[in-house]
């Protein structure tokens, strides 16, 4: 394990903040500028929920250990939680890479999105021992706030307020699921046995990502009306059901084909596609590349 730490370079977090409000969140800013991949690692000695949003190219981030990592390419975002007090952070950088990083302290993540019970996460969740990793996509409203975070719009004193802002911005529009400004729906859901509904949901297309149930039978399955399941499931994940499961599916190919175990027609098949064209066709969609190129990469 030791060894294995060694190879990755210490970085003072500090050398790479672009805001730390005590007791709040912490910005982070890391651009890999060279024409080799970048091995660096942080030292996090508190409790914090970890957002990763890669701008350029791919990264991968790993907790204490280099099988424990999430691989994120441009547009990939990351939520992130362990209940661990102390972690060592590990990034891999691809030349050209750029990653933001913001970690939040979970009583402060809690005051900003709880409401007199009524969640927009299930707070219940942190509590637990096992981990949080939620991936997501970067629409094109948070992309061009990620942007702004590191632009040179404000400087001096006006600084941090410019920036401080921007965050504020960027969680409203990375946890709201309102598209339409005319609706009057409330984004947060309403209750926590909902919450467990949502998230069972999940569980079930995740259990059955080789031959899902539609959204009836899920719906029926989990107990709730098929409008509830699709609005809150959005709400709660921040994309439709099978887009989730898309997105989930994809991510683990991706680990697959890291780990180099399995080859692509198996990687396929173990994924519930027909065909490996079809498993082929459906990541270079969403990651712009092959998965044999990705595996070669």
């Amino acid at each position: 394990m030791k060894a294995t730490l060694n190879k990755y370079k210490n970085i003072d977090k500090s050398t790479n903040c672009i805001l730390n409000q005590k007791n709040e969140f912490k910005v982070l800013h890391f651009n890999n500028l060279k024409k080799e991949n970048e091995l660096f690692k942080i030292k996090l000695k508190d409790n914090y929920i970890q957002l990763y949003f890669c701008l350029k190219q791919t990264i991968s981030v790993a907790f204490n250990m280099e099988h424990c990592v999430i691989n994120l390419s441009n547009t990939d975002s990351n939520m992130v939680y362990f209940k661990d007090k102390e972690m060592n952070v590990l990034f891999n950088l691809a030349p050209k890479s750029e990653v933001i990083c913001i970690l939040i302290s979970v009583e402060y993540f809690h005051s900003l999105f709880s409401d007199e019970g009524n969640y927009l996460i299930n707070f219940a969740s942190f509590n637990s021992d096992k981990p949080i990793i939620e991936p997501k996509e970067i629409n094109p409203t948070i992309k061009l706030i990620l942007n702004q975070l590191t632009s040179k719009n404000a400087h001096g004193k006006l600084k941090s307020i410019y920036i401080k802002g921007k965050v504020y911005e960027l969680l409203s529009y990375y946890y709201s699921a309102v598209e339409n400004s005319n609706t009057e729906s409330c984004p947060y859901i309403s209750t926590e046995e909902t919450i467990g509904k949502i998230k069972e949901a999940k569980q079930i297309v995740i259990k059955n990502m080789n031959n899902p149930p539609s959204l009836n039978d899920l719906a029926k399955q989990v107990g709730l009306n098929i409008k509830k399941l699709k609005s809150d499931f959005k709400e709660f994940y921040g994309m439709p059901v099978f887009t989730f499961l898309l997105n989930y599916k994809m991510e683990l190919a991706k680990s697959l084909l890291v780990e180099k175990n399995y080859n692509v027609n198996e990687i396929a098949l173990q994924l519930g596609y027909s065909s490996s064209s079809h498993f082929i066709a459906a990541f270079k969609r969403k990651y712009g590349i092959t998965p044999k190129k990705f595996s070669n990469a």
